[in-house]
């Protein structure tokens, strides 16, 4: 027989939880019997569930609490990596985006995908990292400019997926001009 634990919810108790000892019963009820450090309220509602929830609850719980209550932070900015970093490793990480144009030009097609997708991933991080410790005022053209060359990326991919050779060349001629714009304004 598995062991369940009783969770507690009252309605004026949103933050705390109750876990009482472990019992052998499983249903949602009425608590009759209150225990004997809590008020005697016929409105608390016990329910019972196994100890691996109870264990996830409580975790979760943990969790939550640590984190800013007012608002989550998503941060795309690898935590390791500084700005030098990322002033340091971007010529390099775009240099290696525009030399996908060999295999463009040899029509290997999955190669270039593939090279594509590993490339622009890095640069992505260092722009970001880049863009994210300028002062206000220049971020926002920073990002237009982050923006329009990573959709050019994505649309490369799926042009080269498609195997769709004048919309290969735009959109890789769009995203040299984007390079350059962002490297020259870095």
């Amino acid at each position: 027989m598995e062991f369940m634990r009783t969770f507690i919810l009252k309605p004026n108790m949103t933050t705390q939880l109750y876990f009482p000892p472990f019992t052998s019963s499983c249903c949602v009820n009425k608590v009759n019997k209150p225990y004997s450090h809590q008020n005697p309220n016929k409105d608390d509602l016990s329910l019972k569930m196994s100890k691996r929830v109870g264990v996830f609850l409580s975790v979760a719980s943990l969790i939550l609490r640590t984190q800013s209550t007012s608002a989550f932070e998503f941060k795309f900015v690898a935590p390791d990596q500084t700005i030098e970093e990322a002033e340091s490793g971007v010529r390099g990480h775009a240099q290696n985006l525009l030399q996908v144009k060999d295999l463009l030009e040899l029509e290997s097609w999955k190669a270039a995908q593939k090279e594509l997708r590993m490339s622009s991933a890095l640069l992505k991080k260092d722009i970001y990292t880049i863009i994210q410790n300028k002062p206000g005022i220049e971020r926002p053209p920073l990002r237009k400019l982050y923006t329009t060359l990573f959709n050019n990326v994505t649309r490369l991919d799926y042009a080269a997926r498609d195997k769709d050779i004048p919309e290969i060349w735009r959109r890789y001629e769009n995203i040299v001009v984007a390079v350059n714009d962002i490297l020259s304004r870095i």
